[in-house]
């Protein structure tokens, strides 16, 4: 018997993969998604999503990328993998996502045929947009400066393409490279940790999308999962994930925060105060804008 079958669950509930049977539409998803929107149906250009890591940017750039339907718009998700990409590698990876056949070899040409593919676009009644996550990657100015070429490819009724970036905090310093791209910014949301109520409810409506109706973990272990992950998501899965796995090993029917504090242990979490945490962060995150300001 496996630690799912004997908690009565239909799958995993606290797997890190991506799955969007699994998004959590907590109150800062929902506005973040909500300004996001109303960037690209405004023809903004460039809006910024910021979070630090685990905090669920890839999985809320997959829900938005799902959200805007193909009636309406020619979408795309690109992936930073590495920090070592060229511009022109960038221009035909985009190009090649809205349909651009056959892309050229030299820099110019492949200008060239972005701008029809979007005309054709916008001909058609749709509006492209290209989401990159992971875009803390692009950490060169002129691949800054590349984007910001992008965004001034225009005609009568506005700007051809939007762009939206989801990254980490570096995000920022990539962004102050190339100043002028920075100032066109024109929404920016930032990810924070979930506060004590709202990680009840996230592990509370993914143990419902397996099946499970039931609290698994008694109110001193949400407690203690909430001090030990300080709020961030992939981490509420890591610990509740070991804890199951845990207490099946013992064959407990309920998890008690005894056992997220051998579970933390092992995993080399300390308690902490998430307010007070997030309230530095803030500062810090100011302080490094106004710096590059």
């Amino acid at each position: 018997m496996s630690f799912q079958e004997f908690y009565g669950l239909e799958g995993q509930a606290f797997s890190n993969a991506p799955d969007n049977r699994f998004y959590f539409n907590s109150g800062q998803h929902e506005q973040a998604l909500l300004r996001l929107q109303y960037a690209v149906d405004s023809n903004k250009g460039l809006s910024v999503l910021i979070g630090d890591i685990g905090t669920g940017k890839t999985t809320l750039a997959r829900r938005m990328l799902d959200s805007l339907r193909e009636e309406d718009y020619e979408s795309a998700l690109l992936i930073i993998v590495h920090s070592s990409i060229t511009s022109q590698w960038l221009l035909k990876k985009i190009s090649v996502q809205l349909g651009v056949k056959n892309p050229a070899s030299s820099k110019v040409e492949i200008l060239g045929q972005l701008y029809q593919r979007l005309s054709e676009i916008h001909e058609e009644g749709r509006k492209p947009v290209v989401l990159i996550d992971e875009a803390q990657m692009l950490n060169s100015r002129e691949l800054m400066e590349e984007f910001r070429g992008l965004l001034n490819m225009e005609n009568a009724k506005g700007k051809l393409l939007s762009f939206v970036f989801f990254g980490m905090p570096a995000l920022n310093h990539c962004l102050a490279l190339d100043p002028p791209l920075n100032q066109r910014v024109a929404v920016k949301f930032k990810l924070k940790s979930l506060d004590p109520a709202a990680v009840e409810d996230y592990i509370r409506h993914r143990l419902r999308v397996v099946g499970c109706e039931r609290d698994l973990f008694t109110p001193d272990a949400y407690r203690a999962i909430q001090a030990y992950s300080q709020g961030i998501p992939r981490l509420i899965n890591t610990i509740c994930d070991n804890a199951l796995f845990e207490g099946f090993l013992l064959k407990s029917d309920i998890i008690a925060a005894d056992l997220i504090d051998d579970v933390a242990s092992d995993l080399d979490l300390e308690r902490r105060h998430c307010h007070i945490l997030n309230e530095a962060e803030d500062e810090v995150d100011q302080l490094v804008e106004r710096l590059g300001q």
